[in-house]
């Protein structure tokens, strides 16, 4: 009994040991499962919860891009020089349409948008067979009428090839023109998403200024490039819930995230004027063929803001990527033809020298020459020697200079020529800067001496960048501080403009401060950054950096200037009715074996006290016009048609003197059905001035009427598509009135002034002694009023 029991009780110790060690294995393995388990959840919930939840939110939702409307730029009157409209990106899913295989074709899908979005056929199919890609951009920025054909030929409204499937019948229901078999009622895979395209509504006017932007709307150029941050805005986003095969699922959810659209920039610049000083570039540098084009600047002489800038040649903002200058097209075909010679099509070497020339031509038509250039000077520059020489006391009115036509430099074997070989023998300040007398300049400039000297260019910002809102501005090349003090030669040189470089705009800066009281100020073409309800986030500061020269001498500056320009070398430059200062300037290009010059005017007005300056560059214009090469012969004319253009716009009004106010009589030629632009060049042409009233392109009345007889000096008024108003005028009184006064009163009035009796003195001691219309009378528009002046009445005896 006793073994039997201790065998049985041995059995069951051994079961109890077995059941033990298995309850403990299982026990075991099912905390090794749960940890493992544990693991598996820990990484897949914490570790990658995030990689998870995008592949969930990306299998479940379809996502776009909202693109923000990019401010808008606009001149300093409201004018719209660069705006962002709705365009649309067309993108497909070649993933969808894979699955859609069964149902609808796809060379007819690729052959419908290929047509429709211009794009190679083989192309789109080449995009449709990536069937892994739910989205795939087949066009971005496209019009409106394009978008919705599209939309027409996903709904089955047109085939592939643009024909109607679908019409309304009698009864005003829509029925089918074709075999639906044939043609899906509906494609799949194929959607629009809201985008934005820039539009420039003034296409070449100041292009290199507002520059443009790239196919993401950033700015690659001008002030879209430099505003960048400020004109683009923040992108918002659309989220839709899709089925498992891609197709959206309406009404289940949509998330959208609006974009938040950028600040516009209110410029300095006025469209008129720029028009005006585009306008004379082109014809100036078509005129005298100039092989590097021109350049030009309007600025306010007391605020710095620049009223217009000008490059030329120019471009379309609306197409940056084509050469749209003719010459430089052509000079563009002959690179290539050069480039190219010898090369396989197709080759590396092909492309990339391709790429190289295409590449420099259009940085030549995108470059701003105003802030980009660099150029010597020449007699421009001397009203910064005459400015330093004054203000040191150096000089005065009643400084003379006795010129022989050149003058010696200590440690410079050669004389240095004047322009007038034979000298121009004594002369005072003012004379000699009406004569640009080289010998005079240098002397003030040996009289300043080579330290001093330096410190003027430094003051008046010669030195450093103007400091300019915009990109790609440059600084000209100067002698080194120690070096220059060492070289009285390279004094001489700099007193007349030579052998150094600066570019136009740093050249205008410091002649406005010669004029305006002395104040340099920093040049700036955006006057305020607005937000999208108009509130003002920006607004340009105009304090002076310095004043480098007295009032007292800028005042001595502008009766020296003003001299140039009514005796001087500048007398091209004048304009009727305005007092106009100015220099001419003719630059040799310092080591240039071809003789290469730079020739330019700068001018400002009214000379006693000036509102605008304006500064206008042509380099290298050619030696067989038959004219004489020099700033005053070739660029004063062209700154005097523009000046005589903008002055008026700008608010300066003319103040004519008698004698300016004698012309012959001539008959009013008839323009009325003609082009604005021909009737304007024909009447200016006949010595009339001109003014539109309208905005139609043709003439379709004018006043006075063709074959009037009216004097030369008369305003026609020409109608574009406004009414011409038919009631009479009411003849002003001017009688006791200057020359000015009552021309103005009279052309106020609609009337014309003819002018009798004595005209010798100036307009300011010259009166209206009677009138041929009695004040008060009611006369038709564009009557001639003789109005008789004589020295009476007001005139001391």
């Amino acid at each position: 009994m006793t073994n039997k029991r201790r065998k049985s009780d041995a059995a069951r110790w051994a079961n109890q040991t077995i059941r033990r060690r298995t309850v403990l294995l299982m026990g075991l393995l099912g905390v090794a499962v749960f940890a493992a388990l544990l693991f598996k959840l820990y990484d897949l919930q914490i570790v990658r919860h995030e990689e998870l939840q995008e592949k969930a939110v990306a299998q479940q939702t379809r996502s776009a891009v909202v693109t923000a409307s990019r401010g808008a730029i606009y001149d300093k009157n409201g004018e719209i020089m660069a705006v962002s409209a709705t365009a649309e990106t067309v993108c497909i899913s070649p993933y969808d349409i894979e699955n859609h295989k069964d149902t609808q074709d796809k060379e007819y899908v690729a052959r419908g948008l290929a047509r429709i979005l211009e794009l190679d056929e083989s192309a789109v199919l080449e995009k449709m067979g990536k069937t892994n890609l739910q989205y795939v951009e087949l066009k971005r920025k496209v019009e409106q009428d394009t978008a919705d054909e599209v939309r027409r030929f996903i709904n089955g409204e047109i085939d592939a090839e643009g024909n109607p499937l679908t019409t309304v019948n009698a009864d005003g229901k829509t029925v089918l023109l074709s075999d639906p078999t044939k043609t899906p009622a509906r494609l799949h895979g194929i959607f629009l998403n809201a985008d934005s395209k820039r539009y420039y509504p003034y296409g070449t006017l100041a292009s290199q200024v507002i520059g443009f932007v790239g196919s993401e709307n950033t700015g690659l150029y001008g002030l879209e490039a430099k505003y960048d941050g400020v004109l683009e805005g923040t992108e918002g986003l659309t989220v839709t819930a899709k089925t498992n095969t891609g197709e959206d699922m309406l009404y289940q959810y949509e998330q959208y995230y609006d974009a938040e659209n950028g600040d516009s920039l209110m410029l300095t610049l006025d469209v008129s004027v720029q028009s005006c000083l585009e306008k004379g570039i082109e014809s100036m540098v078509d005129k005298f063929g100039a092989k590097h084009g021109g350049a030009g600047i309007v600025m306010d002489v007391n605020t710095g803001g620049i009223l217009a800038m000008a490059s030329y040649p120019t471009f379309d903002l609306n197409d940056p990527f084509t050469i749209y200058d003719k010459n430089l097209s052509a000079q563009t075909d002959a690179a290539l033809a050069k480039a190219l010679a010898g090369l396989t099509e197709g080759s590396e070497e092909y492309a990339a020298a391709r790429s190289k020339t295409v590449n420099a031509a259009l940085g030549e038509q995108w470059r701003n020459r105003c802030i980009s250039d660099t150029y010597e000077p020449g007699s421009t520059f001397k009203p910064i020697t005459l400015a330093a020489a004054l203000e040191e006391g150096l000089v005065n009115l009643s400084s003379t200079f006795n010129c022989t036509g050149s003058i010696t430099v200590p440690g410079w074997p050669k004389a240095i020529n004047c322009s007038n070989h034979a000298g121009h023998g004594l002369q005072n300040l003012m004379e000699a800067t009406g004569h640009s007398c080289n010998p005079a300049f240098i002397s003030m400039g040996l009289k300043i001496g080579t330290q001093k000297y330096y410190q003027y260019l430094k003051s008046f910002g010669l030195m450093e960048k103007t400091g300019v809102d915009e990109i790609s501005e440059t600084v000209g090349m100067f002698a080194g501080e120690k070096d220059f003090n060492s070289n009285v030669v390279s004094l001489a040189s700099y007193a007349f403009g030579q052998t150094f470089t600066v570019t136009p705009l740093q050249v205008i800066r410091a002649q406005a401060a010669t004029i305006n009281g002395g104040y340099l100020r920093t040049p700036y073409l955006v006057e305020q950054v607005v937000d999208a309800q108009g509130a003002v986030k920006y607004q340009h500061d105009s304090t002076p950096v310095r004043q480098v020269v007295s009032e007292e001498t800028s005042a001595t500056v502008r009766q020296c200037l003003e001299y140039v320009v009514a005796s001087g070398t500048g007398k091209n430059g004048q304009v009727a009715g305005y007092r106009i200062g100015g220099k001419t300037g003719t630059a040799d290009k310092t080591g240039n074996p071809d003789r290469e010059v730079v020739v330019s005017f700068m001018c400002f007005a009214p000379a006693d006290d000036p509102q605008i300056i304006m500064l206008i560059t042509m380099d290298t214009p050619s030696r067989n016009t038959g004219v004489y090469v020099s700033g005053g012969n070739m660029v004063a004319p062209t700154a005097s048609a523009v000046m005589g253009e903008i002055l008026p716009y700008v608010g300066v009004e003319p103040e004519y003197t008698a004698e300016e106010m004698v012309g012959a009589d001539v008959t009013v030629p008839n323009v009325v059905g003609m082009t604005a632009e021909a009737a304007r060049e024909k009447i200016t042409g006949m010595g009339f001035t001109c003014r539109t009233v309208g905005e139609g392109e043709t003439v379709t009345d004018q006043t006075p009427l063709g074959g009037a007889i009216v004097p030369n000096s008369a305003a026609i008024i020409l109608y574009l598509g406004e009414e011409k108003p038919d009631a009479p005028c009411t003849v002003p009184n001017v009688v006791g009135m200057t020359a000015a006064q009552a021309n103005t009163a009279l052309t106020n009035a609609g009337l014309i002034m003819r002018v009798s009796g004595a005209t010798a003195a100036s307009s300011g001691n010259v009166y209206a002694l009677n009138q041929s219309a009695a004040p008060g009378a009611e006369v038709p528009a564009g009557t001639v009023v003789t109005v008789q002046l004589g020295a009476q009445g007001k005139t001391a005896d």
